[in-house]
This record gives C-alpha cells, sequence and structure tokens, in this order.
C-alpha cells in the first residue's frame, strides 16, 4: 500500500489522486487507538463512570435513612414506642427531611450522569471526526511527496542527460544552466514535502497516543 512505502524507504509510484492511497480499515484502527489513548476523552469516559458511582451511592443512601439504637434496660420494660426484646430497648428513628430529599438526590445523580454521557458521546464524535481530517491530511501530504520525489528523479536524470551533452558540445550552456535550476528546486520542494509530511504524521501520532508503524 502506499502509505507504507516512505516508512518502509521503499520505492513507490506516485498516484494521480490521493483516493487510492486511502485506508478505511487503517483509519478504523487510528480511531480506535485514539479512543483508548488520548487523555482528553479518557478523561470524558471518567467522568461517566463517577457519575455512573454517584448513582449506585445515591440509591445505597435509602439504606441510611433510618437509624437504629438500643438501650439495655434491666427492668425489661416495654412500650409501643420503644419496644423490648431479652432487656433491650430497640428504637428506630428517620428525618422527614431526609425522606424527602433522597429521591432528589438519586434524580440529580441520575441527571449528572445522562450529562456526562453526553460530554462523552459529543467529544467521542469530534475525536472521530478529528482522527479522519489528520489521516485525510496525512494522506495528502504523503502523495504530494511521492510526487516530489518522482519529481526530483525526472530531474536528476534530466540534469544527467544535459549535463553529459553539455560536456561533449552538443548542449547550449543556457540549457544546462536551466536544468540545473529545475533540479535544485525539485530538490528543495522534495525538502519541503518532507517537512510538512512529517509535521502531519507526527499531529496524527499525537492524537492516536502511538507510532503510525504500530498501527497493525
Amino acid at each position: 500500500m502506499c502509505v507504507l512505502c516512505l516508512l518502509a524507504s521503499a520505492p513507490c509510484r506516485p498516484q494521480e489522486s490521493m483516493i487510492p492511497n486511502i485506508s478505511y480499515t487503517t483509519l478504523e484502527k487510528l480511531i480506535i487507538a485514539a479512543k483508548a489513548n488520548y487523555p482528553r476523552y479518557l478523561a470524558f469516559q471518567k467522568n461517566v463512570h463517577i457519575a455512573e458511582l454517584n448513582v449506585v451511592k445515591s440509591k445505597e443512601d435509602w439504606m441510611n435513612l433510618f437509624t437504629f439504637s438500643w438501650v439495655y434496660s434491666p427492668s425489661n420494660a416495654t412500650t409501643i414506642s420503644s419496644p423490648s426484646l431479652n432487656g433491650y430497648q430497640v428504637a428506630l428513628t428517620t428525618s422527614i427531611g431526609n425522606i424527602f430529599q433522597k429521591p432528589n438526590a438519586v434524580k440529580n445523580a441520575k441527571e449528572t450522569l445522562k450529562v456526562a454521557e453526553l460530554g462523552r458521546d459529543e467529544y467521542d464524535l469530534n475525536i472521530t471526526a478529528t482522527v479522519k481530517q489528520k489521516y485525510f491530511i496525512y494522506i495528502q501530504e504523503l502523495t504530494i511527496l511521492n510526487w516530489r520525489i518522482k519529481a526530483l528523479e525526472d530531474a536528476e536524470s534530466t540534469i544527467k542527460q544535459i549535463k553529459y551533452k553539455f560536456e561533449k558540445g552538443e548542449e547550449s550552456f543556457d540549457n544546462y544552466n536551466r536544468a540545473q535550476a529545475s533540479f535544485i528546486a525539485a530538490v528543495q520542494a522534495k525538502i519541503e514535502a518532507e517537512g510538512t509530511f512529517l509535521i502531519g504524521k507526527s499531529s496524527l501520532e499525537e492524537l492516536i497516543g502511538c507510532k503510525l508503524e504500530d498501527i497493525k
């Protein structure tokens, strides 16, 4: 595949379009890697987990509505409000305020969970779109670089031919100078394309949290 040609330092035939170089299988793997490694996405995942724990905790807090207490009473006296069991008086107390507050606490915890899930889902869409954009830019820059490499090879071949003819007196000095200028321009264009390509590659790797070569 053309995407891997430069990385493997192998010759690569440039395409007239970047479309054939795109691998949607690779793209899907890059998206999965970004969701597994990018810190901000992991933070959204953590927020959802924390919200889930808070929902569980708010439900369990129902068990704390009532307070049990007991006092040892040798007289073994028993009343309706304080029943006695083998000399121990047991009391069950609660707060009316807590009874009304607990449902709201559970509801608030569930709403907080929904907000966390929406935030996570929104960033899920965002990171997917960003990986796609960076991947397409990466492929674009790789395609351009392949053409710059091909142009440099052609310019190098041309300058060799013209130099040979010039040294034999079969080519003019002006044509030789123009061929040299074209060769130098091709070298500069290749170097610029390499820099742009490497920057694009680095930007994509920052998002997926690993080297592109590590994506299998």
